[in-house]
């Protein structure tokens, strides 16, 4: 019978040094990626490329240094990848490396891919059209100036451009002086007062009585008053009367005249017709009076009035 001690049966130092020595710390995803189940299991490709073979897949395909690859004689009977239609493949549709040979025997290279005419099909695969590198020349760098420095050309233009305004102003001046800027025979003044005079205007009264007026009411007038004012007192070049029913001059008349009567026109022909034409104007701006209608009215209503009242004594008067 075993006691219960109130430890486990572990060694303590292996279960230690399993999280302080050897633990390693596990990837773990970037900000904003998702995390999907087998996601630490895949491949990372991004420093692996097409055509590159590693020295760890050498080793595990049995390759020795200067081998083809396995997959190197069915891409020379089949084709290059579609996948890849610009990538170079040493022997397929590109030279091979210096000191290999074609054929099949054990390191070889298999059998180039040409037609009948001996052309190779898929690329210059006996390395005949190498392009030849090209070399830039280099031009020369001026390391004394730095970059950002202004041209001198730029500072020698504008040293120009204010000599030349100079002379400009120079010029102005000299035509400036040598103009008068005062007529002859006429003085200086010792003192020029350049500010605004203001202008006095006569004052006005803050308000002014009317002249009341006493009117008759003409019959059947609407709306009729027994005063007026008079507007417009009369002052020194004449003020005219102002006709305030029909907001217009009094004295403004229009006379039409016929081209054969301007011969024979003397003041009393036209005052004559001045005062045919202002009597036209008066009975044209007359008022319509309504006393006609009004009564015309007053006569229906009191029709009606009779009329209603029979109506009613002859049902009083009528029994069953």
């Amino acid at each position: 019978m075993q006691p219960k001690m109130g430890k486990m049966d572990i060694d303590y130092q292996v279960l230690h040094d399993a999280f302080f020595k050897y633990q390693t710390k596990p990837k773990l995803t970037t900000l904003g990626d998702l995390y999907h189940e087998g996601k630490e299991f895949e491949v990372k490709l991004r420093e692996m490329k097409p055509g590159i073979l590693s020295q760890e897949l050498k080793e595990a395909l049995g390759m020795p240094e200067g081998a083809p690859p396995p997959w190197l004689i069915n891409m020379q009977r089949y084709g290059p990848p579609p996948s890849y239609p610009q990538l170079k493949i040493a022997g397929l549709n590109a030279p091979i490396p210096p000191g290999a040979s074609f054929g099949y025997q054990p390191g070889g290279w298999g059998k180039p891919p040409v037609d009948e005419y001996g052309r190779p099909l898929y690329g210059d695969v006996f390395g005949v059209h190498q392009a030849e590198p090209i070399t830039y020349e280099e031009e020369p760098v001026d390391k004394s100036k730095h970059w950002g420095d202004l041209e001198e050309e730029e500072e020698e233009e504008e040293e120009e451009e204010e000599e030349m305004d100079e002379e400009e102003l120079e010029d102005g001046i000299e035509s400036v002086d040598s103009l008068s800027s005062t007529p002859t025979g006429v003085e200086t003044p010792d003192v020029i007062d350049l500010r605004k005079q203001q202008r006095k205007e006569p004052e006005k009264p803050l308000y002014q009585v009317l002249e009341e007026k006493e009117e008759r009411i003409a019959p059947g007038t609407l709306l009729g008053t027994t005063h007026t004012y008079v507007l417009g007192a009369t002052d020194k070049t004449g003020a005219k009367r102002v006709d305030l029913l029909r907001g217009q001059k009094s004295d403004k008349v229009d006379i039409t005249l016929r081209p054969e009567e301007l011969e024979a026109l003397d003041d009393v022909t036209l005052a004559a017709k001045y005062e045919e034409a202002r009597e036209e104007e008066k009975m044209r701006n007359q008022r319509e009076d309504f006393s006609d209608m009004v009564a015309e009215a007053e006569k229906k209503r009191k029709r009606k009035m009779q009329e209603k009242e029979g109506k009613s004594k002859k049902q009083k008067d009528f029994k069953f």
